[in-house]
C-alpha cells in the first residue's frame, strides 16, 4: 500500500486517540517508522494490524477500528484535492459507485504501483444498491465500508449503511493475503448491499421513458458503424465475435503470424484478448449487461510480431476458403497486408539478422521479443437492442509516439473524430517537455556539484588559513562554541628566531623597503618549510622575529630536542639561500607556559609566562650564525648527545647574569 494510506491512520488515531495511544500501537505491531511517505509503498499487513492493535488499546472491535480507518482516508485525502476528482463524478451517489475503478484507473498515473480493487455496481432500486468487490488482499472488506460511508456522507449529503452480503477468501486480521491452498491465485470477493435514499437517481437516470422522436429513428447498418469506428468488436450472447472493425483485425493479423485470419470471426473474445480491467470479471452475457458504465481494458493475446504475421496471411491459401465468409473489415485487413509485404520487403535482411541474437549466450534462453508491444484496447460495452448484441466501443490505449509505433499502428490508424490522436500528440509533447526539463535538471546539477566542489575548496582554503593562524585542537574547539579556557603547559620549549641586516631603519627608500620585505619573505618561508607539526608549531611573527613553540599545544616530551634540531635546520637553510649581509640569530629556553587564543578579529594563539621573555632573551643576547640556549635547554639536550659550548655567564635585561650555552651541532 502507498504511504498516504498510512498517514491517513497515523494523523486521525493521534487526533482521536493521542500521540501516545499512536506509540503504544506502534510498539505492539513492531512498526519502525516515524511517519509515512505518501508515494513510498509500505506492507499490506500492517492496516489490518494496525486495526487489530487499536482493538486491543481502545476495547474497540476489529471491524469498528477498519471502518473508522476508511473514514479516515477520505477525510484525509481532501487535503490533495481528490474530493474535487470524488464530487465531479457525477450529481448522484450512484454515479460515484460506477466510476470507482475509472478513478483508479486514473490514479495510475500519479501512482503507477497502486494494487486498485475492482468495484462494480451490479443492481440498484429506491433504496440502494448492491456493489461487488474484488481483491487480491484480505481484511479491507470493512475498511470500505468506512470509505463508502464517509463519501455517502460527505459528498452527497446520504446516511448510508452497508453490510456483507456474501464473502469468499476474506480472513480478517493481520494477514498478508489468503491462504492459498492451490497453485492459482486467489481474490477476495465480497458483494455488499448499501442501504440509501436512491429514488432521485432511479426517477431521473434509470425510469425514463424514450422520447417518441427516438422511437421512430431508423436502424443503423453495422457496416458504416464499424467504418466510422475501426476498433470495435460485435459480440453476440456466447461472446463469440460476430463483427470487428477493420483496424482491430488488422492489428490481430499483425501480432499472430501463421494463424489463419479469417479464425478470427466466430471466437470467443477471451480466445484472442485477455481481460485486464475489471479484474476477474466473468465475460459473461448478463455480467456486461450490468456493467454499462465500467470501462473494460483488454489486452490482444499474441503470438509473434512484425512481418512474420503478414507473411503468414498472405501466403495462407485462401483459395480452399469460402470467400463469402470475409467480411468488408476482413478483407481490407488483408488488403492492408498486401500492402505491408510490398513496402517492406528490404525489411528481411535485418529480421534474419535479428533471429541470429534471440539466443543469449550468457543464459542460453531465448531473449524476450524487442519487436512489436502488445495492444491494450480501452472501452465501454454497449448493448444494441437492434442487433440483439454487445458492441465493445473502444481506442488503443497510447500515451505517446514510441508507444504508437511500439503496437505496430500510426496515426492514421486512430478514430479521426475521437481525441486518441491529440491524447498521442500531447503525451509526446509533454515527454518532450519532460526532456527539456531533465536536461535542465542534469544542468542544474552539474552546476550545484561545480558549487559543492568550489565549496569545498574554498572551505579547505579557509581552514588552512585558520589553522595555519590557530592550532587545529583549539579551532575544532572554537567551532563547537565551546568557551576559550586558557591551558597550562608543564615544560615546552620556545624558540626565538631573529633576521639580522635585513633594512636599515635610517632609510626613507621605497626600493629598500621593498627589498627587505622580499628578504624577508623568503628567510620566513624557508623557517615555514622546516615547521614539522606536531612537533613544533609555529606561534607568530613580529617584524623581523620569527616564534615557535614545542611542546604545545600537542604535548610533546622530546620538546627541546625538536627545538634545536629545528635550530640546527634552520641554520643550514638560511645559510644555503645565500642572501647577501643577511644573517640570523636564535635563542631557546625551556620552561612552564599558559597559552590560548586572544582576539575577537584576527584572533592568535598566544604563549605567556617567563619562560617566553627568558627565550626572547636568549635570542637578543645571541650572535650571528649562532644559537644560545638556556642553562637549563642545555642541561635537558646534553644528556643526549647534543655538542654545546659554554659561553659563560651573559647579563641579560631583567634576570642579571645567566650562565648560557652554544649549540653546535646535534647528536651522532
Amino acid at each position: 500500500m502507498y504511504g498516504m494510506l498510512y498517514e491517513s491512520v497515523q494523523h486521525y488515531i493521534q487526533k482521536e486517540y493521542g500521540v501516545e495511544m499512536w506509540k503504544k500501537i506502534c510498539q505492539i505491531v513492531d512498526c519502525k517508522h516515524n511517519s509515512f511517505k505518501t508515494h513510498q509503498i509500505y506492507p499490506d499487513k500492517m492496516m489490518p494490524d494496525f486495526a487489530a492493535a487499536l482493538s486491543a488499546c481502545s476495547g474497540e472491535s476489529f471491524d469498528f477500528c477498519m471502518n473508522f480507518f476508511g473514514k479516515c482516508f477520505v477525510r484525509f485525502f481532501t487535503n490533495f484535492g481528490y474530493d474535487k476528482m470524488i464530487r465531479s463524478t457525477g450529481r448522484y451517489f450512484c454515479d460515484f459507485l460506477q466510476s470507482i475503478d475509472n478513478i483508479h484507473l486514473q490514479m495510475r498515473f500519479t501512482y503507477p504501483k497502486m494494487k486498485s480493487p475492482s468495484m462494480q455496481l451490479t443492481n440498484m432500486d429506491d433504496n440502494g444498491a448492491v456493489i461487488l468487490y474484488r481483491s487480491g488482499r484480505t481484511g479491507m472488506s470493512k475498511y470500505l465500508i468506512g470509505q463508502m460511508t464517509e463519501v455517502a456522507k460527505e459528498f452527497y449529503g446520504l446516511d448510508m449503511t452497508a453490510y456483507v452480503l456474501e464473502s469468499q477468501n476474506d480472513i480478517c486480521g493481520g494477514t498478508a493475503g489468503p491462504i492459498k491452498l492451490s497453485d492459482g491465485p486467489m481474490t477476495v470477493i465480497v458483494k455488499y448491499r448499501l442501504d440509501f435514499d436512491n429514488r432521485d437517481y432511479m426517477a431521473k437516470r434509470v425510469n425514463v421513458v424514450a422520447h417518441p422522436s427516438q422511437l421512430k429513428m431508423p436502424s443503423v447498418d453495422l457496416n458504416v458503424f464499424l467504418e466510422l469506428f475501426p476498433f470495435t468488436i460485435v459480440l453476440n450472447h456466447d461472446m463469440k465475435i460476430t463483427l470487428a472493425g477493420e483496424k482491430i483485425i488488422e492489428t490481430w493479423i499483425l501480432h499472430n503470424p501463421g494463424v489463419n485470419p479469417k479464425s478470427f470471426i466466430g471466437s470467443h473474445i477471451l480466445e484472442l484478448f485477455k481481460c485486464r480491467r475489471p479484474k476477474d470479471t466473468k465475460i459473461e452475457w448478463e455480467t456486461i449487461l450490468q456493467m454499462r458504465t465500467v470501462l473494460f481494458e483488454f489486452e490482444l493475446i499474441r503470438t509473434g510480431h512484425n512481418r512474420a504475421a503478414y507473411d503468414a496471411a498472405l501466403n495462407f491459401d485462401y483459395d480452399t476458403l469460402d470467400d463469402a465468409s470475409l467480411n468488408e473489415a476482413q478483407a481490407m485487413a488483408l488488403a492492408s497486408a498486401q500492402e505491408f509485404s510490398v513496402e517492406h520487403a528490404k525489411d528481411d535482411e535485418a529480421a534474419a539478422a535479428a533471429t541470429k541474437d534471440e539466443i543469449d549466450p550468457a543464459t542460453g534462453q531465448r531473449r524476450p521479443s524487442v519487436g512489436l508491444r502488445s495492444i491494450l484496447l480501452k472501452g465501454q460495452m454497449f448493448y444494441i437492442k437492434d442487433v440483439d448484441s454487445l458492441i465493445f466501443l473502444c481506442s488503443p490505449l497510447i500515451e505517446n509516439l514510441d508507444e504508437l509505433h511500439g503496437i505496430g499502428l500510426y496515426l492514421n490508424d486512430l478514430n479521426p473524430h475521437g481525441l486518441s490522436r491529440e491524447l498521442v500528440m500531447a503525451g509526446w509533447q509533454h515527454c518532450s517537455k519532460l526532456e527539456i526539463l531533465f536536461e535542465k535538471e542534469e544542468q542544474r546539477s552539474d552546476e550545484l556539484e561545480k558549487s559543492l566542489e568550489l565549496a569545498d575548496s574554498w572551505k579547505r582554503q579557509g581552514d588552512d588559513l585558520l589553522y595555519s593562524m590557530i592550532p587545529r585542537p583549539i579551532a575544532e574547539r572554537m567551532r563547537k562554541s565551546e568557551e576559550h579556557v586558557c591551558q597550562s603547559f608543564e615544560e615546552v620549549s620556545v624558540i626565538f628566531i631573529e633576521v639580522l641586516n635585513v633594512y636599515d631603519s635610517g632609510s626613507n627608500n621605497i626600493q629598500d623597503a621593498m627589498q627587505a620585505v622580499t628578504t624577508l619573505n623568503k628567510v620566513f618561508s624557508a623557517l615555514d618549510e622546516e615547521i614539522i607539526s606536531p612537533f613544533v608549531y609555529k606561534v607568530e611573527t613580529v617584524g623581523m622575529v620569527y616564534m615557535a613553540v614545542s611542546g604545545a599545544p600537542d604535548v610533546n616530551p622530546l620538546h627541546a630536542e625538536h627545538a634545536c634540531d629545528l635550530s640546527l635546520r634552520v641554520m643550514k637553510k638560511v645559510k644555503a639561500h645565500a642572501l647577501p649581509g643577511v644573517a640570523i640569530r636564535v635563542g631557546i629556553n625551556s620552561g612552564p607556559v599558559v597559552a590560548g587564543v586572544v582576539g575577537q578579529k584576527v584572533p592568535r594563539y598566544c604563549l605567556f609566562g617567563d619562560t617566553v621573555n627568558t627565550a626572547s632573551r636568549m635570542e637578543s643576547s645571541s650572535d650571528p650564525w649562532k644559537i644560545q640556549l638556556s642553562n637549563y635547554t642545555a642541561t635537558k639536550v646534553r644528556k643526549v648527545g647534543y655538542k654545546l659550548e659554554l659561553r659563560g655567564l651573559v647579563k641579560v635585561k631583567g634576570k642579571g647574569e645567566m650562565e648560557t650555552f652554544w649549540l653546535l651541532e646535534g647528536p651522532e
